[in-house]
């Protein structure tokens, strides 16, 4: 697996993927086990990957003991990121949860113990609360790297005003947001912004949900019909977009997530690889040594294509016609 530069803030070489730790544990009732969980980061370190995403809320605190108890020793070796906001708690105080500095300051003590550190590489809200004001969250992220808890600062799930603002005023280095061929209107607004920003893109959820896989369709449970007894359909765009990436891999030799995932990549951000068994780790990693051809990315590019919406889209007529 390559590295690169992560952003144009800092001059960190991360992974070219990152491991999602989501489904490490199983506090939530659904997820891998310990000892698959071991299995998962020695496969990912094994090819190269330095770079772990998790959060407090995942697996209730379970998913960062796991991944704490795998750095142990070598810590220096891995970049990581977790958040906060939802609490690991399953019903968390009131004063636990939302993105004020005293949840922050609770947070972030309670991430440094599960992961056995002193430092947290990446630190970022989860989701934007609706209530904290641009000011507290600045200033709290900012006292954290004062303090030397925090390297680096991000935002994830924010909208691109509000992202706008923080990022205007403190340096943020990150921005993780959800990202694949079904999912694309982070482009008229959070893609542009992290640009202009500088910002190390990460993108989650980079297969839908296990969705541009294909598995659906062949009975197979998932994130996305585990908790629904109904029927799973595809709409017309999903059908389409399915169909593309099944005739694609079929001409590179690759499975349809695997196209998808290589999609991904050639937006030069940091897709985001989630993983519940060795195998799922071992398949997504196949997605680095693909090399998609320019006429399969533009088919990909324009199947999949989102209107940007106004003004994006009356400013694109007034550029053509000047």
């Amino acid at each position: 697996m390559k590295n690169k530069l992560f952003g144009q803030n800092t001059g960190l070489y991360a992974s070219e993927m990152i491991l999602g730790a989501a489904m490490l544990g199983t506090r939530n009732g659904y997820g891998a086990s310990a000892k698959e969980a071991e299995l998962i980061l020695k496969a990912y370190a094994d090819e190269g990957g330095n770079f772990i995403d998790t959060s407090d809320r995942y697996q209730l605190g379970e998913s960062e003991e796991l991944v704490g108890k795998f750095i142990d020793h070598q810590r220096s070796n891995f970049i990581i990121c977790t958040k906060y906001t939802q609490s690991n708690q399953a019903e968390p105080a009131i004063t636990n949860r939302g993105n004020h500095r005293k949840a922050m300051r609770q947070a972030v003590e309670s991430s440094l113990k599960r992961l056995k550190t002193d430092y947290i590489d990446i630190y970022m809200p989860h989701f934007d609360d609706g209530i904290t004001p641009v000011d507290e969250i600045i200033r709290g992220l900012e006292d954290l790297v004062t303090a030397g808890k925090v390297l680096y600062t991000g935002l994830t799930n924010f909208p691109a005003w509000k992202a706008a603002a923080i990022g205007s005023q403190t340096r943020l280095t990150a921005l993780e947001i959800e990202y694949n061929l079904l999912q694309r209107t982070a482009e008229r607004e959070l893609i542009p912004m992290a640009a202009q920003f500088g910002l190390g893109t990460m993108m989650y959820s980079p297969l839908a949900g296990g969705l541009l896989t294909g598995k659906y369709r062949q009975g197979e449970a998932g994130r996305i019909n585990r908790s629904s007894d109904s029927d799973y359909q595809e709409n017309d765009l999903t059908k389409k977009t399915i169909d593309q990436l099944i005739l694609i891999g079929s001409e590179l030799h690759a499975s349809p997530g695997q196209i998808a995932m290589a999609w991904v990549m050639t937006k030069n951000t940091f897709p985001i690889i989630g993983a519940r068994t060795v195998a799922h780790i071992h398949d997504a990693l196949q997605a680095a040594s693909l090399q998609l051809r320019p006429e399969h990315i533009s088919q990909l590019d324009q199947l999949s294509a989102v209107s940007l919406g106004y003004p994006h889209d009356l400013l694109a007529t007034v550029q053509r016609s000047s």
